[in-house]
């Protein structure tokens, strides 16, 4: 796992860089000629677009299926991202706003496309569209709810499937503050997302 810093986040915060990414997370590898179909982009500014994320190290090359004319990648392994480290940085902040909200946006699309595409009963009834709003926490408790909740989703990443009606399944967690009231709104200064975000896991 690698640490996103300053200058790989720059690198990552564009709306096309983290749709290229997010389809080698899901789909895996692929060359810019697959990538510029899936995504309707032409294959020069996939190509170009490709090697500014190899460059930051998001992503590799894959040897063993390339070819002299196509050149196929890969994601190598996980990055994790804490917005806490950049919030007061004011080179980096607007990379981190791009980043966060382009982020966001990916986790509604992904929901609206499950919900878009009516499962059968049996996976529907599997699914879960949840959330919890009772819960009064301190920073450390959301921390020690989230770590905790990670690890059980680790242990499913090596569960053989079971039968012969396996998916692909995604799993998204938001955890959040919410202010008790308006009147205890943080300034907008203040109010960038903290805790953690992941890309390239997945």
């Amino acid at each position: 796992m690698r640490r996103i810093d300053a200058r790989s986040l720059r690198g990552l915060a564009h709306p096309l860089r983290m749709n290229i990414l997010e389809a080698l997370e899901l789909d895996g590898p692929a060359t810019s000629t697959t990538l510029s179909a899936r995504l309707g982009e032409n294959t020069g500014t996939i190509s170009w677009h490709l090697r500014l994320l190899a460059e930051h190290g998001y992503i590799e090359e894959d040897v063993e299926r390339g070819t002299k004319r196509e050149r196929w990648w890969r994601i190598p392994g996980r990055t994790v991202l804490d917005p806490s480290e950049f919030r007061d940085d004011p080179e980096t902040s607007g990379a981190l706003d791009v980043y966060l909200r382009h982020l966001v946006e990916r986790y509604f699309d992904r929901v609206r496309t499950y919900v878009d595409q009516n499962w059968p009963g049996e996976w529907q009834q599997a699914a879960a569209l949840s959330d919890w709003r009772d819960l009064r926490l301190t920073p450390a408790q959301l921390t020690a709810l989230n770590e905790e909740i990670a690890e059980v989703i680790e242990r499913y990443t090596t569960v053989e499937a079971d039968g012969t009606n396996a998916e692909r399944v995604i799993v998204q967690l938001q955890s959040f503050p919410r202010p008790s009231s308006p009147a205890d709104q943080p300034d907008r200064e203040d109010a960038e997302p903290r805790g953690q975000a992941g890309t390239g896991r997945s």
